[in-house]
């Protein structure tokens, strides 16, 4: 065999025994000899039959197989964890969503690495699968293309527009006696009519609208309807371009530059997106090899983007009406005077040639830079003696949003904990509530926290009491004024290791400031005792991950030797 066959690094050296294991399995497969010499492509499948994000994914891989074939490569699909939030959360209070990132960046490398092929083709759904897959093709560093596989029509209830934001949210009314039990089943049973991520401006609109911003899916790609005719004919160019990528030898580290990050920041801050968006950028940027420090991009960049649109739940906007105005596509025209240009994106091509050659968006979904929604910033980054590695406010929409808050401490050790303290009547106006032993170490993986903020909506305290919460809060919360992904954890040996119940915290959104005002040498006496905060994993992922993961304003990735 000529050295010209063998330029694929899938193509092993003939005679030796790997190649010839290989071969007989792939002969077993059905491949032929002109197919052992063509590039071998992995079709990344999050497919799942636990949750209507991913139900429609095994038709999708189908359509990009065909397309991968026809244009002269060979598919293999593949599997990883599938991650949902409202299934996975299940379990622990919600410590394996975020440790399940990780976990499909890891899949991915120990089946698309071990196998030494040639490409990717990433289908991305739900929150934590386009973050993973976009680590794994930064660490890997071979060609690859994301698919956005798209939302989820929502439904309508008396009369109303109905999504999973909503059931999510008025879950909290049923213990208030605002909302009955059988009414919040009649809502959920309506909310959604297809397959798809949900709805909204949540955390996996959000990635997929940043992925299209970092240059890693084909333009146009987001937000789409879930097996909408848009959706399909987009993972069908995929799965040709992916064959083009292979050729070119075009790599997610030629794309995923510093600059790349920072039109990714502007993406966030122009559509309010989901604050767990700061630390999968952070998490890209260190597979990518990067220094970046995404917090710091953002805390400087937050007053020179402004809100363009305002898809729920920040404002009235829905999912549907910004695919119609041009999605992604649309938010980067609007941006365009303020994006770095250079950056390549999966096209070959630059954004700013992608972003020059983009129609104008029309009506006023997206708004002119020079008349937003709103010129205060979206995403806010707030550091100080309580949190000096920073914790994150999201503003997003029109209305007036509490910026200031002072009170004493209540402190909780768990989610299930506080929201019983709000149903107790505990809590009361000017409290902060703190929610410590839950980040990446102490929960371990990050424990889901939304259903405090929605309680105190439910107990009608939301404007009266702020949250600094060390857990995750879900992309679809927008409401009160809630500190989230406090860092570093108590866990981890952090000032709120060392807080008390009654000391009084000053948070300033507009300063970014989050302080306790307790004396500094009667708060240096008491001492830190990290090792009393969080929980015990049980033997397993949880537990790997506990030991090795790093903080979360560093990306919350699981830690590299040279950090150790």
């Amino acid at each position: 065999m000529d050295e010209g066959k063998r330029r694929y690094r899938s193509n092993l050296e003939p005679g030796t025994p790997l190649w010839a294991g290989r071969r007989a399995m792939w002969r077993a497969l059905g491949l032929s000899d002109a197919d052992m010499e063509k590039p071998k492509i992995a079709v990344v499948n999050t497919s799942s039959e636990l949750a209507i994000c991913f139900a429609h994914l095994d038709g999708v891989a189908a359509e990009v197989k065909q397309a991968i074939r026809d244009a002269g490569a060979v598919p293999f699909e593949v599997r990883t964890a599938a991650p949902s939030d409202f299934m996975t959360s299940a379990g622990r209070a919600g410590a394996y969503i975020l440790p399940a990132r990780d976990l499909i960046a890891n899949d991915i490398e120990v089946q698309v690495e071990g196998a030494l092929l040639d490409g990717m083709v990433l289908l991305a759904s739900c929150d934590k699968t386009a973050p993973g897959q976009t680590m794994a093709a930064a660490r890997l560093n071979i060609p690859s293309i994301v698919v956005i596989c798209g939302y989820q029509a929502s439904g309508e209830y008396r009369g109303a527009h109905v999504d999973i934001e909503d059931v999510f949210l008025k879950s909290s009314y049923v213990t208030a006696g605002a909302l009955t039990v059988d009414e919040l089943a009649a809502m959920a049973d309506n909310a959604i009519r297809s397959p798809g991520v949900c709805a909204g401006m949540g955390t996996a609109n959000s990635m997929h609208m940043v992925t299209e911003a970092l240059g890693m899916c084909l333009p146009g790609s987001a937000p789409v309807r879930a097996d909408s005719a848009t959706m399909l004919q987009g993972a069908r160019a995929a799965g040709r371009r992916i064959v083009a990528l292979v050729e070119e030898d075009l790599r997610p580290r030629d794309i995923l530059t510093e600059a790349a990050i920072r039109n990714a920041v502007r993406m966030v801050l122009a559509v309010s997106g989901s604050i767990n968006c700061v630390k999968h950028l952070q998490a890209i940027a260190v597979e990518a090899g990067l220094g970046t420090d995404v917090m710091a991009l953002f805390q400087r960049m937050a007053r020179e983007v402004p809100l363009l649109t305002d898809v729920r739940p920040n404002g009235p906007t829905l999912t549907e009406e910004l695919e119609a105005a041009g999605g992604a596509r649309a938010v980067l025209k609007r941006l365009e005077r303020l994006l770095d240009p250079d950056p390549l994106t999966v096209t070959g091509r630059a954004m700013g040639d992608e972003v020059a050659a983009a129609p104008e968006p029309a009506g006023d979904t997206v708004r002119r830079l020079d008349d937003p929604l709103s010129d205060r910033p979206t995403i806010n980054i707030l550091r100080g003696t309580l949190l000096p590695g920073g914790g994150i406010v999201r503003l997003g929409g029109r209305g007036a949003r509490k910026m200031q808050h002072r009170g004493p401490a209540r402190i909780y050790a768990s989610r299930d904990e506080a929201v019983a303290g709000i149903r107790a009547g505990e809590v009361r106006p000017g409290d902060v509530i703190v929610l410590r032993g839950l980040g990446v170490k102490g929960g371990p993986g990050m424990a889901l926290t939304s259903a405090v903020v929605f309680a105190l909506d439910g107990a009608g305290l939301i404007e009266e009491v702020a949250v600094i919460t060390e857990g995750q809060v879900s992309g679809l919360v927008n409401k009160g004024l809630v500190v989230a992904e406090a860092s570093p954890e108590a866990a981890a040996g952090g000032p709120l290791a060392a807080l008390e119940p009654g000391d009084e915290i000053e948070i300033d959104v507009t300063e970014g400031r989050v302080d306790l005002l307790v004396g500094e040498d009667s708060f240096a006496a008491r001492g830190i005792d990290a090792g009393r905060f969080g929980l015990e994993a049980p033997a397993g992922w949880l537990d790997i991950y506990r030991r090795t993961v790093g903080p979360v304003h560093e990306g919350a990735v699981l830690t590299r030797p040279d950090k150790t």
